[in-house]
């Protein structure tokens, strides 16, 4: 039978773990959004590519890439996960609903860049992709801070 003190020493490492998990939660949040952005970069630049090269399986692949991403993109900024040394805008939070339709609106463009990829539809994956570029960019715009600028010193 426990005592109420042999009670109090479990509590307290119950209770410290989890104010170190939530101090480390917003650090642990943005490396993964900066590994998701950092995996968008090689999709975006190996997408570009493959539309160039018309390779439309490649395309599908990379859209497809492009949707489970989108999928992710909500959980990756759970309310107080802004940083100092993290680009996302406050706006985030306080627009939830506009920010999350974002995902949403870059899923589509991916489908439809993949749908006239399998097509084979070349005229069309230029427009697609066109879009797929400005559904991203919309997002970054209104929910992104820009990289900031790095003075050289001489």
């Amino acid at each position: 039978m426990m005592t109420k003190r042999n009670w109090s020493v479990p509590v307290i490492l119950v209770a410290g773990s989890l104010v170190l998990v939530g101090a480390l939660a917003p650090d642990a949040v943005v490396q993964r959004r900066r590994q998701m952005e950092s995996n968008n970069s090689l999709i975006a630049e190996a997408l570009n590519k493959a539309v160039k090269e018309k390779n439309f399986v490649e395309i599908e692949d990379k859209c497809k890439v492009i949707q489970e991403n989108m999928n992710m993109v909500p959980d990756l900024f759970p309310r107080g996960s802004l940083a100092g040394n993290s680009r996302a805008k406050p706006e985030i939070w306080a627009k939830w609903s506009e920010f999350t339709k974002h995902p949403a609106n870059v899923t589509k463009a991916a489908q439809e860049l993949a749908a006239a990829a399998k097509a084979g539809d070349v005229a069309s994956i230029d427009v697609k992709f066109k879009a797929l570029g400005e559904a991203c960019k919309a997002c970054h715009n209104d929910f992104r801070a820009p990289k900031p600028v790095v003075e050289e010193f001489r």
